[in-house]
């Protein structure tokens, strides 16, 4: 078992949050923002430095650095304390030299090249992604139930025209791997941040609680929830998207702000995303090079329970929403 965290100023457990750009506009995030702000919340706000070069997708609606307004939005947010990130070239896949002209890109708006990186979706770019992310052949097989090709992601592949394995492991020291369906990692990942020499164009890997919408981030912050992380003195990274109904019209989600308002009320320590791996690195010394084996091959069978979990209660979540909205229609009718 890993020793317990002596967090800094006496703090009891540790929380950020690490935004995907996903459905990001100036006017979904800001208020969100604002807020974390106003509570003493710090997080990491991923971007997109590309528009998208390819077909349609239904992440168009969001901004990228290439919108003047949004830039000037992400300059703020820096200036402001927050971490800025880096979510891939673009929301599309992206060629060795489209990553290049991206990375000029971020360090023209944010002054430095990105610290944290994290992968998207299905792009080709990504960095050992898919099956890739793991060595456990049943959870390999699991993930690679996409229909897509075992060799569709190529970003760590070297001669491929989405290879940019060696940028990353030269600029980039942290790049999120495995996310769980619960708020303490340190139960699940006490290594993090760990390298793993399977896997060297990637310097540091972290772990995260997935909460891809707001729905997810309020039952991932249950009251019950945060005050197990409390009693653990746990590590909770939430991987999210800002953009996914957290401010709608202006106005944050009531129970997220009251969610958030209690946690900030804890004895907790609430960095950046950077500032946390780092401090975990310092804490844990040399032994932030490696993970043991045994930690590693407990945590693939977690990660896959924990995505059936989540996904089962995505379908039961949405059957609910259908069903909601096909009573509405029928009310409606009969009105």
């Amino acid at each position: 078992m890993a020793a317990p965290i002596t967090y800094p100023g006496g703090k009891r457990f540790a929380f950020t949050i690490c935004d995907d750009t996903d459905m990001s506009r100036v006017e979904t995030v800001a208020p969100v923002y604002r807020f974390l702000e106003e509570l003493g919340l710090k997080s990491a706000k991923s971007v997109w430095p590309l528009p998208n070069r390819g077909p349609k997708t239904i992440y168009d609606v969001s901004h990228t650095l290439a919108d003047p307004d949004y830039c000037a939005f992400i300059v703020d947010l820096k200036r402001r304390g927050f971490e800025i990130t880096f979510h891939g070239a673009g929301m599309g896949s992206s060629s060795r030299e489209e990553v290049i002209a991206a990375l000029h890109r971020y360090e023209a708006v944010v002054g430095e090249l990105p610290r944290v990186h994290t992968n998207h979706a299905q792009n080709r770019d990504n960095l050992y992604w898919g099956g890739g992310r793991v060595d456990n052949p049943v959870v390999r097989w699991a993930l690679r139930r996409d229909g897509l090709p075992a060799d569709h992601y190529q970003g760590h592949v070297a001669g491929s025209p989405y290879y940019w394995g060696d940028l990353c492991a030269e600029h980039v020291t942290y790049v999120r791997n495995l996310t769980f369906d619960r708020p303490n990692l340190s139960s699940v990942n006490p290594s993090m941040p760990y390298h793993d020499p399977a896997r060297p164009q990637v310097r540091y890997w972290f772990s995260a609680a997935e909460a891809d919408d707001v729905w997810e981030f309020n039952q991932l912050l249950s009251p019950e929830r945060q005050e197990a992380l409390e009693r653990e003195g746990g590590v909770c990274i939430v991987a999210t998207h800002l953009g996914k109904k957290f401010a709608v019209d202006g106005r944050m989600n009531p129970e997220t702000e009251t969610l958030l308002q209690r946690l900030a009320g804890r004895p907790g320590w609430f960095p950046n995303l950077s500032e946390l791996l780092d401090f975990l690195r310092q804490e844990r010394g040399a032994e932030s090079d490696r993970m043991a084996p045994s930690e590693w091959r407990a945590m693939q069978w977690t990660y896959l329970r924990d995505v059936v979990r989540q996904k089962q209660a995505q379908r039961r979540r949405h059957a609910e929403r259908r069903r909601q909205a096909q009573a509405a229609g029928r009310a409606g009718g009969r009105s």
